[in-house]
C-alpha cells in the first residue's frame, strides 16, 4: 500500500473555502498512492476555537462534498483529516472522516479525547464513544486524532478489533513536538503497527504547529518524517511486515489484563491483529 501524507499549512490569511479548494486539488495529485491522510481540523485550524461553531458543518456538508469528488477522482481512500461536526441535535464534535475510492464516506470517528483542559475543545465539544476501525480488509485502519495519542489503552483497542495501521490526524503544537514524535513511535511499538501521524504546519490562533508529519513501522522504525513546511511525505507500506513483526516477537498474544473472558487466557492470534 503507497500512503501519501498530506502536511498542510494552516495559514489564517487563506479563506477556509480557499483551502479547501487547494488541498482537493493536492488529494487529487496523488492519483498513484492508494491511502492520502489530511491533517487535524485542517479547515480552519485545531486552535481556531472562535470559528468552531460558525465553521461548524454536517457530515454531508462542504468539506465532506469535496474531499468526497477527491477522493473519487483520484481513486483512493481518503482520511481526510478532521472536522468541526455539528450532530443533528447541535452538539459539535472533532469527527474524522473516512472516503472509499469511489467518494463514498465509509466511516466517521468522534474524538474520544478532547484537548482543553477547561477550556477550548473539552468544553466546546462533545466526546465521541465509539472506537472505528475501517479501510479495506487486508490493511485496516485504525482511527485516532491528536489528543488521543496520549491515551494507549484507545490504541490497544483498535490493535484488538484488528487494526494494522493506525492513522492520527493532528494539530500537534510545536512547543510539544518531542512528545508527538515519541508517542507515535512507543503507538507503533506497543501496537506491532504501521503509524501515520499528520500534522498541520504553520502557526493560527497564535500557535505554531509541530509540522513533523511522519510514517513508522510495526518496529518502531521510522521510514519517512517532513520537517516544518508544506509538503507531501509519500512512502509504501508491506503490510507482510505487520505479520512479520507480530510473528517473530509475538507480545501482543501476552496480554494479560484488561481482556474480557475467555480471551484472556487464549494464545495464538497474534499474527491476525490480536
Amino acid at each position: 500500500m503507497r500512503a501519501s501524507l498530506v502536511q498542510i499549512d494552516v495559514d489564517p490569511d487563506e479563506s477556509p473555502e480557499s483551502r479547501r479548494d487547494r488541498v482537493a486539488g493536492v488529494v487529487r495529485d496523488q492519483s498513484d498512492s492508494d491511502l492520502v491522510v489530511l491533517p487535524e481540523l485542517w479547515t480552519h485550524g485545531a486552535f481556531a476555537y472562535d470559528s468552531f461553531d460558525s465553521g461548524a458543518e454536517p457530515l454531508d456538508g462542504p468539506t465532506a462534498q469535496a474531499m468526497s469528488a477527491a477522493a473519487r477522482d483520484a481513486g483512493v481512500w481518503l482520511h481526510a483529516g478532521s472536522v468541526v461536526e455539528r450532530a443533528p441535535d447541535g452538539t459539535l464534535y472533532n469527527t474524522a472522516l473516512v472516503f472509499s475510492p469511489d467518494g463514498a464516506l465509509t466511516s466517521s470517528y468522534r474524538k474520544i479525547h478532547r484537548f482543553g483542559f477547561d477550556e477550548g475543545e473539552a468544553v466546546m465539544m462533545g466526546a465521541g464513544e465509539e472506537i472505528v476501525t475501517t479501510g479495506p480488509q487486508d490493511a485496516t485502519l485504525g482511527l485516532a486524532i491528536c489528543y488521543d495519542l496520549r491515551f494507549p489503552e484507545l490504541f490497544r483497542l483498535l490493535t484488538e478489533a484488528g487494526a494494522r495501521i493506525l492513522v492520527i490526524p493532528a494539530g500537534w503544537p510545536a512547543r510539544r513536538r518531542e512528545h508527538w514524535r515519541l508517542l507515535l513511535r512507543a503507538r507503533a511499538v506497543e501496537s506491532q503497527a504501521y503509524v501515520l501521524g499528520c500534522c498541520s504546519t504553520g502557526t493560527h490562533a497564535g500557535v505554531e504547529q509541530a509540522g513533523h508529519s511522519v510514517v513508522i513501522d510495526p518496529w518502531g522504525e521510522v521510514l519517512a518524517e517532513a520537517g516544518t513546511a508544506e509538503e507531501v511525505l509519500t512512502v509504501d507500506l508491506d503490510l507482510d511486515r505487520v505479520t512479520q513483526v507480530r510473528t517473530d516477537l509475538p507480545v501482543l498474544r501476552d496480554r494479560m489484563l484488561g481482556l474480557p473472558e475467555p480471551a484472556a487466557r487464549t494464545r495464538g492470534n497474534a499474527t491476525a491483529g490480536g
